[in-house]
């Protein structure tokens, strides 16, 4: 008798289990793919940092690799004002088209 319970009440459990799943199979490639058509998401500035560091620090391995890290990660980046400033004095002697490219460069890295 015990076990005749047994076997019911895990067959009661199974099927409820089984109502609550999806009714078709289909239904996950569909959200798979709404997922991936999602836009991804921006990264953040301190993302974006930890990416530029971890560029710079190729080749690198071990402490220094590790000092180059904590160093770089803690760097504060230059203003647009200070940029400014640092391009245009490298900038003098440049003129039209040429002042014109290098600024554009300057103050884009």
């Amino acid at each position: 008798m015990k076990k005749l319970l047994t076997a019911l009440a895990l067959a009661a459990t199974t099927l409820a289990v089984s109502a609550q799943a999806p009714a078709t199979p289909a239904s996950a490639p569909a959200a798979a793919a709404a997922a991936a058509s999602a836009p991804a998401k921006a990264k953040t500035a301190q993302q974006e940092k930890m990416a530029h560091c971890n560029e710079e620090a190729t080749g690198k391995a071990g402490d220094e690799r590790k000092a180059f890290m904590k160093e770089c990660l803690s760097a504060k980046r230059a203003s647009q004002t200070d940029k400014m400033r640092t391009c245009n004095e490298q900038a003098k002697g440049k003129k039209g088209d040429e002042r014109k490219a290098f600024m554009k460069t300057c103050l884009s890295s």
